[in-house]
């Protein structure tokens, strides 16, 4: 048990969040969660993660991440095309409108700005593709979203007048990511050594850098999980199912590609994670009506947190 435990500390880091943050009645815990997300929390966060990336990280990793078309291509795929897909064939079950409306926004979304590149390293798999997978899915986004939304929206009779900041977008890739990873990367080119040792310590910090990022997303959206009543028992098996078939399909991309170990745990992860801030923006600015819409984004990303958590920490324990 204890050492199920040690293997699995994210996992329990979560699931230990979402119960203090949930169930603490003085809801203290959330306005500290709330104070500082309002303060620039997540992006602070953010930008320690890729500034301690660029730390772990060597050039030449960097330089192999980006020649890995076939990976590249792997993950892309299923974050733009399997995604949408997929939520189409749920969209065929019968849910009420807001639900699949939450479904829909978390289809269309990229992938995650930092816990798919967190878990890639995890499980082993190079954190340098996924940070490239990171950055270029972000920019795809900016076209793809305002192509692919309109559509599945289509089957709810929904229509939305969506329009991107694509500069904003640019502008938050830029500093949030690529700069600390470049300060992280010349530091050491300009002499700073990061030993081994280092480097794991720095890669440990991150995943509780993410927990910190959970704390707060999860905190600002405690009202909305605490007043839906029982509608949580229904999202949960579909926001398990989605992500479900998402791993799945990035299994089977991967395993077609013939990707080894070390490229295919960026398509596994970067491929079926999304992220959860621009799809919050869209409901709010779009769908405000639609209060469930916002519980599924929400439960789904601290559900496939929680998946793939565990999953990484499997894939590292048993060098899968």
């Amino acid at each position: 048990m204890a050492a199920t435990l040690k293997r699995q500390w994210f996992l329990v880091g979560i699931v230990l969040i979402f119960a203090l943050v949930i169930l603490d009645q003085s809801a203290s815990l959330a306005r500290a969660g709330i104070f500082l997300k309002n303060h620039q929390g997540p992006r602070f966060m953010i930008f320690i993660i890729f500034l301690f990336s660029g730390l772990i990280i060597e050039p030449d990793q960097i330089r192999a991440g980006i020649r890995d078309v076939k990976a590249t291509a792997g993950a892309i795929w299923v974050i733009l095309i399997v995604a949408p897909l997929v939520a189409g064939i749920f969209l065929m079950l019968p849910l009420e409108t807001g639900t699949a409306l939450g479904l829909v926004l978390v289809a269309a979304m990229p992938t995650t700005l930092s816990s798919g590149v967190v878990m890639t390293g995890q499980a082993g798999g190079s954190m340098a593709h996924a940070l490239f997978t990171t950055i270029l899915s972000n920019c795809l986004a900016v076209v793809s979203i305002p192509l692919v939304l309109p559509l599945l929206l289509i089957p709810l009779h929904l229509e939305a007048g969506i329009t991107l900041d694509r500069t904003a977008i640019f502008i938050k890739l830029l500093v949030l990511v690529l700069l600390p990873l470049l300060l992280g990367l010349g530091a050491k080119r300009m002499g700073l050594v990061v030993p081994q040792s280092l480097k794991k310590r720095l890669a440990m910090a991150n995943q509780c850098i993410v927990l910190c990022i959970v704390f707060m997303s999860l905190s600002g959206a405690r009202d909305v999980l605490l007043t839906q009543g029982h509608t949580p028992l229904f999202i949960v098996p579909l926001a398990v199912g989605f992500h479900l078939t998402l791993l799945g399909a990035s299994f089977g991309t991967a395993q077609v590609l013939k990707l080894e170990r070390g490229r295919k745990e960026s398509v596994i992860f970067m491929g079926a994670q999304k992220t959860l801030p621009l799809a919050v923006m869209l409901q709010i600015t779009c769908f405000p009506q639609f209060g469930t819409a916002l519980l599924v984004c929400v439960l789904h990303h601290i559900l496939h947190l929680m998946m793939d958590s565990y999953l990484a920490a499997r894939m590292q324990a048993n060098n899968i």
